[in-house]
């Protein structure tokens, strides 16, 4: 608990010192700015549920489910009808052209997301969809369809039929939250948690252009954790993010959710506690914490663990309703930034109901690596009014951006240390349900800001669905 203390010291102290954050920016550059160029309406009337306080349409943990390539942007989601459906256009384009992929939504469940990825090597679509601690369905393009989508036409023959394997490799029979990931030599992974929530590990499988290899399980569910309140021996890591930087390196943040409740100070809680991180140079293979030592292997018996010293950058025991999955970027020298959030100590030291306790006190946070290689925190003053995630990106100039639930956007200021936070757009008009589908992809290739949302319904009356653009800094 020692040096936990003093970690939290530290970025206390951080907090206070925005001088040593400010990185590259340079006096002239732009701050942040968002300019609002255009709405789209994908399907007027999309499947629309409310599960584990989300949407299946539109949980912002997707990767991908909207991205950009080449010149055309794609988006996946369920019809009221419940089929699985893709689309695309030309890139500032009014309509979007839709195919249906064969497969249709089985249970009324949030987690259930299509994830999209892009293969280079072989210029195919990938779509992962359906899965919640059981099995997947995995559908792909024909090869060549994303290197020409002007030449070749928009069709459901352009896909292939529905699997419950990848091409043959079956990877577990308790799948859950795929996210694919490009990598720098064009092949594709797929990151994905075997097992359930609170006893569970994260994995990769990798795609070359022929065959799809599993690498195996990386991050480790046994050992003890201990609060003031009780112990635990069982857990899962839930991953902010997991990506690449220009320069190869794979960076992902996450939280450790406990299985035994005995850890929280009230059962209405969640058990989530800390925000560590790990690297791996190698793609995937070798996990190193923070100072560089190598905590896990993927595939080996050495797995990320609970017990492994220097994984956490901001230390919190589970009494505060921290948030799983939220977000993380890379800026352009490759430092790692993320956003987390939960009901920080001036509100009281023990939350009794996650949701409500969120939504009326929750807070994000800014936390990143500087310069200097020092962990900086910053709380972003925007009340959460949610218990959802919020998104994170970085412009061109490293200028942050956070959009909140209901598509409320703030923005901070590299040049300022990423003290200057306020909000830029306050997502009056939009009617938005909560959690937004970020474009990631479309940032750096245009420098627009594009997310998907859905409209506020009730019950399970289905409502429209929407891609809002915002230009950022030239």
């Amino acid at each position: 608990m020692h040096r936990r203390t003093l970690l939290a010291a530290a970025l206390a102290g951080a907090v206070v010192t925005p001088a040593l954050a400010s990185g590259t920016a340079r006096a002239a550059d732009p701050g942040p700015s968002v300019t609002r160029t255009g709405t789209t309406t994908l399907d007027s009337q999309a499947v629309f549920f409310v599960s584990y306080d989300g949407l299946v349409n539109n949980n912002s943990f997707q990767k991908n489910g909207l991205l950009t390539y080449k010149g055309y942007q794609y988006a996946v989601w369920y019809t009221a009808d419940r089929n699985a459906v893709v689309g695309r256009r030309v890139l500032g384009a009014s309509t979007w052209s839709t195919v249906k992929v064969g497969h249709t939504l089985k249970a009324n469940d949030s987690h259930n997301v299509i994830s999209m990825g892009v293969s280079k090597a072989d210029g195919r679509l990938h779509l992962n969809m359906d899965s919640h601690s059981d099995g997947f369905t995995y559908v792909k393009s024909v090869a060549g369809l994303m290197d020409n989508p002007g030449g070749l036409s928009w069709t459901a023959s352009r896909f292939g039929a529905p699997q419950s394997t990848l091409d043959g490799l079956a990877l577990t029979s308790q799948f859950t939250y795929p996210q694919f990931i490009a990598t720098p030599d064009g092949k594709l992974q797929l990151s994905y948690r075997v097992a359930v929530s609170g006893n569970g590990r994260n994995a990769l499988a990798e795609y070359d252009g022929t065959k799809w290899t599993n690498l195996g399980e990386w991050s480790g569910s046994t050992g003890t954790y201990t609060s003031e309140h009780g112990s635990s021996t069982a857990r899962n890591m839930y991953l902010h993010g997991i990506d690449y930087d220009r320069n190869g390196r794979l960076h992902s943040f996450f939280t450790w959710r406990e299985q035994n409740g005995a850890v929280m100070c009230n059962s209405g809680g969640i058990t989530n506690h800390d925000t560590g991180y790990v690297y791996s140079d190698d793609r995937g293979r070798t996990w190193r914490n923070n100072a560089g030592t190598v905590v896990g292997v993927t595939g080996g018996s050495d797995k990320v663990s609970v017990t492994d010293a220097g994984l956490v950058v901001d230390p919190l025991n589970p009494d505060h309703s921290l948030m799983n999955q939220e977000s993380q970027f890379t800026d352009s020298a490759g430092r790692p930034h993320a956003i987390i959030s939960y009901v920080p100590g001036r509100f009281g030291q023990c939350t009794t109901n996650y949701v409500a306790d969120r939504t009326a006190n929750g807070r994000a946070f800014h936390v990143r690596k500087n310069a200097s290689g020092a962990w900086q925190k910053t709380e972003i003053p925007v009340p959460l009014n949610s218990s959802q995630r919020t998104k994170l990106i970085l412009d061109k100039y490293d200028n942050a951006y956070a959009i909140f639930p209901f598509g409320r956007i703030a923005g901070a200021s590299a040049a300022s240390g990423y003290t200057d936070w306020k909000i830029l757009f306050d997502g009056s008009g939009l009617n938005a349900f909560g959690e937004v589908v970020i474009d990631e992809m479309r940032v750096a290739q245009d420098g627009v800001l594009s997310f998907m949302y859905q409209e506020k319904s009730s019950g399970t009356t289905p409502s429209a669905l929407h891609v809002i653009d915002f230009r950022l800094p030239a």
